[in-house]
């Protein structure tokens, strides 16, 4: 077994700079991760292998209310390569350390279309399939072919394929029986030939009417969505955030019907099981939370799916914002909104 001097551990650190939000909090021990074998030191480790522990990536869907005492495993495994190029499509790898839109530009500069609808989504390529990311009518597991995870019980790397993944709307296998068991590694997407543009979204077919261009390349529906995206949603460099904060509602074609009843002009999308999605962001403002503020938290005056950190705000600023949202919502349309971030 090796010894505890084989696991490079920093303490005190400052999370500040690694979640979107900026918000402030101390992980009391936190390890760096670059390959498998970092993540089998830590298993092995007699001081951490069975201690509880935060998988960081981005730090894009990520709510800090207190100072982390779980060992953080920040992930910063790289790389990007072609593994398989066929008539049929193309098989590329990532590293989970590598950031999700410069990941979907790479494959646009090699030739490679499939993903530019989800351009400048933030986060890391290991956080997509947890979140099973999604926007402008594509998901992730529409593109998905498999990933690698190291478990942090036995230590093992283990390859699993989409059924195992057990996608859903912004939910995966890594929310449920994976969670906290294991480290996503790797990601292996499939961009199929011959190359389909998704148009089917409000926003991109306004962009069709805009422009002229009915039949618009990749690069150029890449640029759109990066548009729209930059009209609509903060820089978390610029000010913190975590993207939309919460999930779209799914409801039962009745629950709709009442919903339609009471306000014909709410947003809602059927889906292909016969339910309908409604818009988060329209029933917020509906109830009037567009560019209000809770302390220091805030929301987004654009957009009303986006909590913000006007500055200097805690992660409990953050959650009494959202919880008054949701009592709001509730108290209006009988929905209950469920947040996308993990709060810690």
């Amino acid at each position: 077994m090796p010894s505890p001097s084989t696991v490079p551990v920093e303490h005190g650190v400052n999370l500040r700079p690694y979640n979107s939000f900026g918000l402030p909090a101390v992980a009391r021990n936190l390890v760096r991760v670059g390959g498998d074998a970092d993540v089998r030191r830590v298993v092995d480790d007699a001081r951490f292998g069975r201690a509880p522990k935060l998988v960081l990536g981005g730090g894009s869907n990520l709510v800090l209310t207190r100072d982390v005492t779980e060992l953080v495993l920040k992930i910063e495994v790289m790389g990007r390569r072609v593994v398989d190029d066929g008539p049929r499509g193309t098989l590329v790898e990532f590293g989970a350390g590598e950031n999700w839109h410069q990941a979907v530009a790479w494959t646009l500069d090699q030739g490679l279309p499939g993903l530019e609808n989800l351009a400048l989504i933030p986060g890391t390529m290991g956080a997509s399939p947890v979140q099973n990311i999604g926007a402008y009518g594509l998901e992730l597991a529409d593109r998905f072919h498999s990933l690698d995870t190291v478990d942090l019980v036995t230590g093992r790397t283990v390859t699993l394929d989409k059924a195992m993944c057990h996608f859903g709307y912004r939910d995966s296998v890594f929310k449920q029986a994976l969670a906290h068991r294991s480290v996503i590694m790797r990601v292996r997407l499939w961009l199929p030939r011959p190359w389909q543009p998704v148009l089917g979204y409000l926003d991109l077919q306004k962009k069709q009417q805009e422009t002229g261009l009915h039949e618009p390349d990749a690069r150029t529906i890449f640029d759109w969505v990066c548009e729209v995206r930059r009209g609509k949603l903060p820089d978390p460099l610029q000010v913190g955030n975590a993207g939309s904060f919460f999930k779209n509602p799914v409801v039962t074609p009745e629950q709709c019907r009442d919903i339609i009843g009471r306000d014909p002009h709410i947003v809602h999308y059927p889906l292909p099981d016969g339910r309908f999605k409604l818009a988060a962001g329209w029933l917020i403002d509906a109830c009037g939370w567009k560019g209000k503020t809770i302390g220091r938290a805030g929301v987004y005056e654009k957009q009303a799916l986006v909590l913000v950190n006007r500055g200097g705000a805690t992660g409990a600023e953050v959650v009494t914002l959202a919880r008054a949202i949701q009592e709001s919502v509730y108290g209006r349309f009988g929905i209950r909104l469920e947040p996308e971030p993990v709060v810690v």
